[in-house]
């Protein structure tokens, strides 16, 4: 039955500037699709509403979204599914460097070196990415204490 109207399918998407695929052509109305056979008359049919464009189907979400939730509680991030370097993944780097500098604030603090105050300083200091290396934040502590803040 739909294979006898090629053409007015044909003359149907020129017209309606889509696929074949994407034509319907009304089944109840056979017979005055299949006398159409210009385009004017196709033209006539599709403001009639005879021949229609199907809206674009789209791609669901649904899967995505279950898969990102998946995600977000920590699974599927075994080594197979890993792409791309260590670091490219996690800033190793800069948690490193935070750790060191904890532990150098920690030994000081233990030393005597530094009261209660002055270590919450330089904790949020470090939070904050003020120091470069442990040797820095030692020069700093060292010029803290000389300068008598």
């Amino acid at each position: 039955m739909q294979g006898k109207l090629k053409t007015q399918r044909r003359i149907a998407s020129n017209v309606l500037n889509v696929g074949e695929s994407r034509v319907w052509l009304d089944p109840a109305k056979f017979k005055d699709i299949k006398e159409a056979i210009t385009r004017a008359d196709i033209e006539g049919l599709i403001s009639k509403g005879l021949i229609k464009k199907k809206e674009l189907k789209g791609q669901s979400r649904s899967r995505a979204r279950a898969l990102h939730e998946k995600k977000r509680r920590g699974h599927r991030k075994g080594i197979g599914s890993r792409r791309g370097e260590k670091s490219a993944r996690m800033a190793f780097e800069w948690i490193d460097k935070v750790r060191a500098l904890r532990n150098e604030l920690f030994k000081q603090r233990k030393q005597g070196k530094i009261d209660k105050k002055e270590f919450r300083q330089l904790y949020s200091k470090i939070k904050g990415n003020s120091f470069h290396s442990v040797n820095h934040m030692r020069n700093y502590i060292e010029g803290m204490k000389r300068t008598g803040q």
